[in-house]
């Protein structure tokens, strides 16, 4: 597929790949540039360490948690 670049910059994604990814009005691209190539891709719209953060119900504390790891007592 095919787009042109219009006068501003801009440029319309094809619709069958926009409906492919999900992408919809307000969704977050990111560029960037990859040996002369131009790499898009959609920006999650939440971050997988929020998404974990506190789901392990521990009785110990960090410092606890190290500590048996590392062997001491």
């Amino acid at each position: 597929m095919k787009a042109t670049v219009a006068e501003r910059g801009q440029v319309t994604i094809p619709k069958e790949i926009r409906d492919q990814l999900g992408i919809t009005h307000r969704t977050v691209l990111e560029f960037r540039e990859e040996r002369g190539r131009m790499i898009v891709e959609k920006v999650s719209e939440t971050d997988p360490v929020s998404e974990v953060t506190g789901c392990l119900k521990l009785k110990k504390s960090t410092d606890e948690l190290v500590d048996d790891l590392r062997g001491k007592a």
